[in-house]
C-alpha cells in the first residue's frame, strides 16, 4: 500500500491573495498599521477593526521621539521639480494611493542625486540582527518608499533612525521586500474584511511588552482554550487617577487651565488637578460649567449623575468606544432567546455561589444554622444552572435572595449599634429583610447606596470596553436602565458591595449616628456618606487572586478583566464565561 507523502505546513509555499479593490469612501490604510500586522496581526486587528488603544511607556517613549519630526516642514517638491543636486530635507510629509489603499505620514524625506529617501524614526536602539532591523520596521519603511514611487518619485531605498543609539540603518527597497510589503497590504485589508479576529500569540515574548496587553489577554484566552500553563501577571501601565466625588450643596465644577475647580455657595474653592482624575461622580445639585464638561469629553473622562440619595441616573462621556463590531455581537446574542438564558442562568448561579461565599466567610451565629443555609444556597446555585425559562430563573434567584438575606443579620458584629451622644432614638444596626425606595433601616440604606456605585463602576467599565450598558440579557430593557452593568454585577454584589457595607458596620467606619430618618425611608448623612464611598473605593483598590488565572490583581481591574473576557466569549473566542467565584 502506497502512502502519500504531503509536505508539512513549513514547506508549503504560501501564494499571496490580493485584496479587493478600495471601496468607495473606504477609509485608506495606515503604513503604520501594517507594521502592527506584521508584528500581530490579532494587535492590528484590535487597533484597526476594533478601534482599542492604550499607552505604554514605549508608545509614550515613540511619541516623545517624534515630537520633532511631526512639525510642519517645506513642503515636498513636486517629482518633476526635484533637481538632482539638491540636498532636500522635508518633514512631516503626508502621502496616499487609491490603489495601494494606503496612507503614510513620513517622517523625513531626504533627496540624494535625484531620489528621495524617507527616514523613519524608531525608539529604542538598533536591533543586532542580520538584517540590521525588524521585518516589521522593514515593510513599513519599504511602504514609504512604494508611496513616494506612486507619486512619481524615484526612490530605491529608505533609513530608520534610532533615537536612543543614534543609528541609521539603510534599507534596500528590493524585489523581494517590496512583495513582502504588498502582500501585507493584502493581508490585513482580507482580515479586516472578513470580520474575525486572529488568535492570540502563545507564550509570545511580544506579549508583555504590548500596550494592549490587558485588552487582548492572550495568555487568559489561550488558558482557557487548552487549561495549560498559568498566564503571566498583566502588565498596564499603572494609573494613579481616582474618582472624583462631588456631593457638596449646590458644588460648581469648573475648568481653570488644567485644574478642575471646585466651589460652593460658603465655603473655600478646591482644585483637583485634571490628570489626577478618572471620573467625576455628581450627587444631588451639583453642576458643572460646559467648558469643563467639553474638557472632560475630550479626555474621555466620564461624568456620572446620582441623585442625593445616590440612586445612579446616568452618565456623559465623549464620543465613546468605535468597537461597533462587539455591540452587534452583544445585540445578536441579547436578540437570541436561548443565548440570552444561557448567559442569564450562569450570572444568577455565580451570583448565589458568591452569596454562599459570603455566608460561609462571614457567618456569626450557630454552626448548624450555617451548615442548613449553606446546603440550600448550593441546592438552588444547581437549579439556578438548569432553569428552562427566565420566569422560574427569577424565582430561584428571589427564593436565593430571601435566604441570603434571612443570613446577614448573623453577619454583623453583635451590639454594634448602640445609640451615641445621647440620641435616644436612633436604632441599632438591627436588620430583617432586604426592602428599598426607600430603604427603611440604616442597612438597607447602606446596600441599597452601595448597588448604587456598583452599578455606576460597572456601566462606566464596560462603556469603555465598548458596549452598549442598557441592552443586557438577564435584567429585560427599560429607559434609563442600564441593563447590562446590572447584569454583569450580579456576581459581584455580594463580594464588593455586600463585603463593604459588612466591613463599613463592623468596623464602625459607618455608626448609628450617620443617618437621616424622614417619613418611611432613611438616608446616610454627607459625612456618613462621605466614608462610606472612600470604604467603597478601598475595596475596589484591594488586590485578589484569580481563582482561575493565579495571579493578583485590584477589584476595579478585576471588574474590566472580566468584562473583556464578556467580550471575548460573545466574540466566539472562549467556549464558556469565566465567572469570578473566590474561594
Amino acid at each position: 500500500m502506497m502512502k502519500t507523502l504531503m509536505p508539512s505546513d513549513a514547506q508549503q509555499a504560501e501564494l499571496p491573495l490580493e485584496a479587493p479593490p478600495l471601496p468607495e469612501g473606504a477609509p485608506y490604510l495606515p503604513a503604520r498599521m501594517v507594521n502592527e500586522y506584521v508584528y500581530c496581526p490579532r494587535l492590528a486587528y484590535l487597533e484597526w477593526v476594533q478601534g482599542e488603544w492604550a499607552e505604554n511607556e514605549y508608545t509614550a517613549e515613540g511619541a516623545h521621539v517624534h515630537r520633532r519630526v511631526d512639525r510642519e516642514g517645506k513642503p515636498l517638491p513636486a517629482a518633476g521639480e526635484l533637481r538632482r543636486e539638491e540636498g532636500l530635507k522635508t518633514r512631516s510629509v503626508t502621502l496616499s494611493s487609491q490603489r495601494l489603499g494606503l496612507i503614510a505620514k513620513l517622517d523625513l524625506v531626504e533627496s540624494e542625486g535625484g531620489f528621495v529617501v524617507p527616514v523613519d524614526y524608531k525608539r529604542g536602539k538598533r536591533p543586532h540582527v542580520k538584517s540590521a532591523a525588524y521585518q516589521p520596521e522593514r515593510v513599513q519603511l519599504c511602504l514609504q518608499g512604494l508611496l513616494l514611487q506612486e507619486h512619481g518619485y524615484r526612490c530605491r531605498e529608505g533609513v530608520l533612525y534610532y533615537a536612543a543609539s543614534r543609528e541609521r540603518v539603510r534599507v534596500a527597497f528590493g524585489e523581494e521586500l517590496q512583495t513582502a510589503a504588498r502582500a501585507a497590504i493584502g493581508g490585513l485589508r482580507l482580515m479586516a474584511d472578513g470580520g474575525r479576529i486572529p488568535p492570540p500569540l502563545q507564550d509570545s515574548p511580544k506579549c508583555p511588552k504590548c500596550s494592549l496587553v490587558g485588552i487582548c489577554l492572550p495568555d487568559e484566552v489561550n488558558h482557557l482554550h487548552r487549561k495549560g500553563a498559568a498566564p503571566r501577571s498583566i502588565t498596564v501601565r499603572q494609573d494613579e487617577a481616582l474618582p472624583l466625588y462631588v456631593q457638596a450643596n449646590n458644588a460648581k465644577l469648573a475648568k481653570k487651565g488644567e485644574t478642575i475647580v471646585i466651589t460652593e455657595e460658603d465655603g473655600p474653592a478646591t482644585t483637583v488637578r485634571l490628570i489626577d482624575v478618572s471620573q467625576v461622580v455628581l450627587m444631588g445639585n451639583a453642576r458643572m460649567t460646559t467648558p469643563c464638561l467639553h474638557e472632560l469629553m475630550r479626555r474621555e473622562i466620564p461624568v456620572t449623575w446620582h441623585s442625593y440619595g445616590g440612586w445612579f441616573l446616568g452618565h456623559t462621556a465623549g464620543l465613546g468606544h468605535k468597537n461597533v463590531e462587539l455591540r452587534a455581537k452583544q445585540y445578536e446574542a441579547s436578540f437570541t432567546p436561548v443565548a440570552s438564558l444561557a448567559i442569564a442562568r450562569s450570572l444568577v448561579e455565580a451570583k448565589i455561589r458568591n452569596s454562599r461565599t459570603m455566608v460561609r466567610r462571614n457567618w456569626r451565629g450557630a454552626a448548624e444554622d450555617r451548615e442548613q443555609k449553606l446546603k440550600t444556597l448550593r441546592w438552588l446555585a444547581k437549579r439556578a444552572r438548569r432553569a428552562v425559562d427566565a420566569d422560574r430563573l427569577l424565582g430561584l434567584e428571589g427564593e436565593a435572595a430571601s435566604v441570603y438575606f434571612r443570613c446577614f443579620s448573623d453577619l454583623l458584629k453583635r451590639g454594634e449599634g448602640a445609640p451615641e451622644n445621647g440620641e435616644k432614638d436612633i436604632p441599632a444596626f438591627r436588620f430583617e429583610r432586604r426592602n428599598r425606595r426607600p430603604p427603611t433601616d440604616p442597612v438597607n440604606a447602606l446596600l441599597s447606596f452601595a448597588y448604587a456605585l456598583l452599578t455606576r463602576t460597572f456601566a462606566v467599565a464596560l462603556s469603555a470596553i465598548g458596549f452598549d450598558v442598557y441592552r443586557g440579557f438577564y435584567h429585560q430593557p427599560r429607559y434609563g436602565r442600564p441593563s447590562l452593568a446590572l447584569d454583569l454585577m450580579e456576581p459581584f454584589r455580594p463580594i464588593v458591595a455586600d463585603s463593604v457595607v459588612l466591613q463599613a458596620i463592623n468596623n464602625r467606619e459607618v455608626k448609628p449616628g450617620d443617618f437621616l430618618y424622614g417619613g418611611a425611608g432613611v438616608a446616610l448623612k454627607p459625612a456618613g456618606r462621605k466614608r462610606f464611598i472612600a470604604a467603597f473605593e478601598r475595596r475596589l483598590a484591594q488586590e485578589a487572586t484569580h481563582p482561575i488565572f493565579g495571579y493578583r490583581v485590584s477589584m476595579r481591574r478585576l471588574i474590566e478583566v472580566q468584562g473583556r473576557l464578556f467580550g471575548r466569549f460573545l466574540m466566539g473566542e472562549i467556549k464558556d464565561f469565566p465567572h469570578y467565584l473566590p474561594r
